[in-house]
């Protein structure tokens, strides 16, 4: 399985629809509102990396209201 971190950026006024689109996406576990730079934190799932990149770029980052994201790869040692 491949984790992604996903930080994202709202447009604001939108939050609260993004927030629920954003949980509503196939693929993503967890979705946490946060304060600094980024709006939100979410953490994303799929067995593949291609399966990934489809949640992030297919799904989230087309959601009304989501400005801008990262995606970290969880890594391990």
């Amino acid at each position: 399985m491949v984790k992604g971190y996903l930080l994202i950026k709202l447009v604001p006024g939108l939050e609260s629809s993004a927030l629920s689109q954003i949980r509503a996406t196939p693929g993503v576990l967890e979705v946490n509102l946060v304060f600094g730079q980024w709006d939100v934190v979410a953490i994303a799932e799929a067995k593949t990396l291609f399966e990934l990149t489809r949640i992030v770029v297919g799904e989230v980052r087309g959601i009304q209201g989501v400005q801008d994201t990262t995606t970290l790869l969880q890594a391990e040692l």
